[in-house]
């Protein structure tokens, strides 16, 4: 069987309840198909009314009025007015099967035995009143009916993607005199090693810091862009790693060759061997997030998109960058108190779960590095549907 695409919107309400990182969790975990892409998007009335129309597919009557229900929650729900611009997420996946997987994994809106097992069932509800009528209505999530329909749908919003969708930093209200900031987070590349929960666990993490999801990128780092996303903690290894070089260098002689090594002597190597270990650790920081080595690589792949996924996150809110960081944890896990997500999900310094930027200037420098508003998604979509 051929791979296909297929996607899922998370909708406004998911998205305000901070529901996102539980729905990603079930959709990877519960599919093992492959997240290529996502966008946050503010759509405007007519993208919507166009959607909407798309979601009426069948003749039959019973599944008409299951599909006309929808249609109608997209039009009350999705559609701008004069003092709300809704936000939805939506993210595609790629694999064999995907539109069955994607729509197993959503469930169906009547879910009539609410055991848990689908984001519907979850996070769904459908009520009726004592004459039968749907009182209240949220379906969560919505997916495709069919590939075709799949086809249509991402096409239509690819076709909207540059101006509806992206960095929705004008979407959220604040008090006046709020001391309001973007930062950036990114999901790093040991999340996504096997098909699990742990990207959408991390994002629950992130979720209690009480901020806004703003913008959404699957991003494949190039090793051009992590060499300069990382550039400033070259010189600080090289310059750490001088006196344990030299502790390390210096045993190494002593039990090697019984020689009695001089303080002197050991600074001095370790000025020799630190700048060296230092750089071997930072070519391993660039290889852990885009898959190769500075000095394996080719110079004609060094701006090509690396082999290592990660998911960019853009958050905005209050203080933003002090309340991701605490969440964050510091950087080894060891140290860090119970409940963080380095805590809950790193492994060591450098396989530690999330980066998060520690300053406002800093924010702007690593999102501009790696091209956070780059509009992946319509490429990713155009193409895929162009062959």
């Amino acid at each position: 069987m051929s791979e296909e695409l297929s996607y899922v919107l998370v909708t406004p309400h998911s998205v305000r309840k901070s529901r996102t990182g539980t729905i990603l969790s079930r959709l990877i975990s519960r599919t093992a198909l492959d997240l290529v892409a996502a966008r946050m998007f503010a759509p405007s009335a007519e993208l919507i009314s166009a959607y909407a129309e798309t979601l009426v597919t069948s003749e039959q009557p019973s599944h008409r009025g299951i599909q006309d229900l929808l249609r109608r929650y997209v039009l009350s729900n999705l559609t701008p007015s004069a003092n709300q611009r809704p936000r939805v997420l939506m993210l595609v996946f790629k694999g064999e099967n995907a539109v069955e997987k994607i729509r197993a994994a959503v469930g169906h809106i009547l879910h009539e035995d609410p055991s848990g097992q689908t984001i519907r069932d979850t996070f769904g509800d459908y009520i009726t009143d004592s004459h039968g009528e749907v009182a209240y209505f949220e379906p969560a999530a919505i997916a495709p009916q069919d590939a075709e329909s799949a086809k249509k749908d991402l096409l239509l919003w690819a076709a909207h993607s540059d101006k509806e969708g992206g960095i929705l930093d004008s979407t959220v209200t604040f008090p006046p005199g709020s001391h309001v900031e973007k930062t950036l987070v990114l999901i790093k590349p040991d999340n996504f090693r096997v098909p699990s929960t742990r990207p959408g666990g991390v994002m629950d993490v992130f979720s209690r810091s009480g901020l806004y999801i703003v913008g959404f990128k699957v991003h494949r780092m190039s090793v051009a862009q992590a060499e300069q996303f990382y550039g400033p903690v070259l010189e600080v290894l090289m310059e750490k790693l001088k006196d344990r070089s030299g502790e390390q260098a210096a045993k190494a002689l002593e039990a090697e060759f019984g020689l009695p090594v001089s303080s002197d002597t050991k600074a001095k190597l370790g000025d020799l061997l630190g700048p060296i270990h230092g750089r071997e650790n930072w070519e391993q920081i660039v290889k852990f997030m885009a898959g190769r080595k500075p000095s394996d690589c080719p110079e004609e792949l060094r701006n090509a998109p690396g082999t290592e996924k990660c998911i960019a996150l853009v958050y905005q809110g209050v203080d933003a960058v002090r309340k991701t960081r605490e969440v964050l944890g510091p950087t080894d896990p060891s140290k860090a108190p119970p409940g963080s997500i380095r805590r809950e999900f790193g492994q060591t310094i450098m396989v530690n779960a999330a980066h998060a930027s520690d300053a406002p200037e800093n924010a702007e420098r690593e999102m501009a590095i790696i091209q956070i508003a780059e509009n992946n998604f319509k490429a990713l979509v155009e193409d895929w549907y162009s062959r």
